[in-house]
Formats: C-alpha cells, structure tokens, sequence
C-alpha cells in the first residue's frame, strides 16, 4: 500500500518539484498540498509530512506533525543548531519517529560538501561564497551553514584563520568560517568553498543550473522517510557519505 504524504508549502517552487516527485512514485501518495491559507489540522491524515515552507513557519509545522504521529521530511532553510538541538531532545522522547532535514537535495552539492570535508583539516584559511536567486529570503544559505559547520568538525576544533573577521564585508561568521552571501538576478543556486594555504587556494564549486538537479534527492529522502528514526541531517546521511548525520 501507498505511504500517505502531504507536502507544507505546495505552490512554491521546491514544494510543487516535491510534489511531482511523489506523484511519479509508485510507493507513495500525495494526499494534502498545504499552504499559509490551510487549515491547521489539514494533512493530519498523511502518514509523512514534507516541509518546504518558510524559515518562521517550519518549526510549527514540524511540531505539529510530529504531535501528529507522522514521519518528517525539512527541506526549508533556516533550521540552526540550536533550533536543531531543540528538535534532536524532543525526538529522543519520540524514539519511534524520525526526522531527516535536508539543507540542500542536490546530489552535486552533497558531494561538495563531502569534499569540502575531506579538505578541512589541511587549510587554515577557508570562506564559503552562496549565491542564490532574489526571492529566496534567508542568508546565508542552510546549506553554506551545514557546509561551515561540517568543516569545522572536520578541523577537530582547531581554529580557521579568519583575519578582521569583525568587519561586516567580511561576512557572517558561522563555526568561525566567513559565509558571503549573493542574491542576483539569473541564478538558481551556487556555491563556492575556498581553501588558502602557502602558494594555494583550492576551489571547490558546484552550481545548480534548474531544480531538475533536486528530483534525485527527494527522491531518496523520501524512501528513506518511512524507515527514519531520530534526527538525521543532510542527504550525505542517507548516502553513506556522512562522519554521523544521524544524530
């Protein structure tokens, strides 16, 4: 039998890609495309809620779903650590329901992060520049997030060279790494890590050219939504290329 799943923020552009993604699935059914006007009890008969609303609206959304008994698929930005740690306790009262939250679906930019995990430890210098489309309203990006905050677990907590880090062309400092952050006209997504050392800089770069590149990724969040348990954070989990996303 088909999994029942409802999709929270339907009509914007990640959220109605989501719903074609399940559409064409054969082991799932979408049963609810929810929006700002939607009733606060509408999809509560959907066995997994996917959430790609908006960063005020995503933790209520969440909450709810999870009071509901249903499995949970984030793909909104703007989940910190420390509204992570608050979702991480309140799965630990909940063993039987699992929550995967997706910084980015693009299987390209999992992969360059995995890369950028790998670089870390040998470069002292590291920024990261995202640019995006104008419409997407957070910054920086979950993604540059993520990408900084598994960098400097990669550095064992030793310290990035991040020189007049308090000047605000520097960027926003997120786990001591400077993220810059770009909204232009023209693009979709973008990403750059840069690493500095004597004589060197290495480049690590993925650009994401339509939202074609984000189909495999939900898909596999997807198959992977019925089975999860406890918190898990980034696709890299769920392809084996993660030091522990599953948390």
């Amino acid at each position: 039998m088909s999994k029942r799943v409802a999709v929270a923020g339907a009509s914007g552009r990640l959220g109605s890609l989501i719903c074609e993604v399940v559409e064409a699935h054969p082991g799932f059914a979408l049963v609810d495309r929810l929006g700002s006007a939607s009733p606060i009890d509408a999809g509560a008969d959907a066995e997994i809620l996917i959430d790609a609303s908006h960063p005020e609206a995503s933790a209520g959304i969440v909450d709810r779903a999870l009071s509901r008994g249903q499995q949970v698929i984030v793909g909104t930005s703007g989940w910190s650590a420390d509204r992570l740690a608050v979702l991480r306790d309140r799965l630990a009262a909940a063993p039987e329901r699992g929550v995967i939250v997706v910084p980015n679906f693009s299987l390209g930019s999992v992969l360059g992060t995995a890369l950028a995990r790998i670089a870390a430890p040998y470069f002292d210098a590291v920024e990261i520049i995202e640019a995006h489309h104008p419409k997407k309203v957070d910054s920086p990006s979950g993604t540059a997030v993520r990408t900084a905050e598994i960098i400097a677990e990669a550095r064992g907590g030793r310290a990035t060279e991040a020189p007049f880090a308090e000047q605000p062309a520097r960027g926003e400092l997120v786990a001591g790494i400077p993220i810059h952050s770009l909204r232009l006209a023209g693009v979709v997504a973008k990403q750059e890590v840069r690493f500095g050392g004597p004589g060197e800089v290495l480049t690590l770069t993925h650009d994401t050219h339509s939202n074609e590149a984000y189909r495999a990724g939900i898909r596999a969040a997807l198959e992977a939504a019925p089975g999860a348990r406890g918190l898990t954070i980034g696709l890299d989990a769920l392809l084996g290329l993660d030091a522990g996303g599953a948390a």
